[in-house]
Formats: structure tokens, C-alpha cells, sequence
């Protein structure tokens, strides 16, 4: 069993883990110092604002009366579940695609936790220019936005041959 852990992208497990406690931390901590909907202001483009998101990414189906937060807790954990098949999968010669299914998985985890506790998700980082105002994300969502990054990036620049000569090895 150990054997899988070495081998494979399961190795960057702890990442994942890393990157869920920092995210859950980030969100007690601004649960536990603000009020819902109290923003600070942090820099001249970004303020430390705490709503509640009970849609998908920039708020999608988040005005629907409930049913989103099952069929989003659904999608997350079978992403989840997929994500860690898929490390599993991944030889540990190929680093770049098992950190960003790592990364994937913390925010898809991170961001499941707050639905199925709060039935929301708890969002706090605001972006903005001038009078526009990117909605606001979490740790979770720069998570899976850096590993989707990561997975395209090493789409286009990973070598096949470390693939084969991966899976011949087998």
C-alpha cells in the first residue's frame, strides 16, 4: 500500500492537505473577526469583504432556492473522488499534473466542507478596479484556479515520451 503512496501522484497528498487547512483556517478566521458583509480595506484594488456564495463559481445558480447546494456538494465530491483516482494514476515522474489535481482537490474539498456545514460557501477576497468588483473568492477557489492553470500549462508543455516511458515501465 505504501508502495502506491511512493509511486504514484498520491505523493503530493500532503499538499492537498496543506492547502485545505489553510483554507478552512482562512475562512474561521474571518468568520470569527468580521461581520457578514463587513469589508476592510486592504489595498487600493482589494479589500477583505465576508459574504456567503451559495452558487457555483462568480455566484452562478446562486439565487435558486437550495437545490444548488446538493447538486454542487455532488459535483464536488465526485470531482474529489475522480481527482484522487486519477493521482493514483498519475506516475511520480509527472509532478506538474499530480500538484494541480492536488490543488484541485483541496479547493473542491474546501469548498464541499462549507456546503454541507453551512449550506454556502464563505468568501472573502475582493478584487476590484475602479468601480468593478471581481466577485469574491476564497484559499479554495485559488486552489483550484492555479491547478487548472498548472493542468493546462502542462498540457501544451509536457513531453508524451515521459508518458510512454512511464507506462511501459509498469
Amino acid at each position: 500500500m505504501a508502495h502506491i503512496f511512493k509511486q504514484t501522484g498520491l505523493r503530493w497528498l500532503w499538499l492537498a492537505l496543506l492547502m485545505l487547512i489553510v483554507d478552512q483556517a482562512t475562512k474561521q478566521l474571518v468568520v470569527a473577526t468580521m461581520d457578514y458583509r463587513q469589508s476592510i480595506a486592504v489595498m487600493p484594488f482589494f479589500n477583505l469583504t465576508y459574504v456567503h456564495n451559495t452558487g457555483a463559481a462568480f455566484s452562478f445558480l446562486a439565487d435558486q432556492g437550495g437545490w444548488q447546494r446538493w447538486f454542487f456538494s455532488a459535483i464536488a465530491a465526485l470531482m474529489s473522488v475522480l481527482l484522487v483516482v486519477w493521482m493514483a494514476k498519475t506516475p511520480k515522474q509527472q509532478k506538474l499534473i499530480s500538484i494541480a489535481f492536488a490543488l484541485i482537490l483541496s479547493g473542491a474539498l474546501g469548498n464541499l466542507i462549507d456546503r454541507l456545514m453551512f449550506g454556502y460557501v464563505i468568501d472573502f477576497l475582493d478584487f476590484y478596479l475602479g468601480n468593478y468588483h471581481w466577485p469574491a473568492f476564497n484559499v479554495a477557489d485559488s486552489a483550484i484556479f492555479v491547478g487548472a492553470a498548472l493542468m493546462i500549462f502542462d498540457a501544451f508543455t509536457s513531453d508524451d515520451k515521459t508518458t510512454l516511458n512511464a507506462q511501459s515501465q509498469e
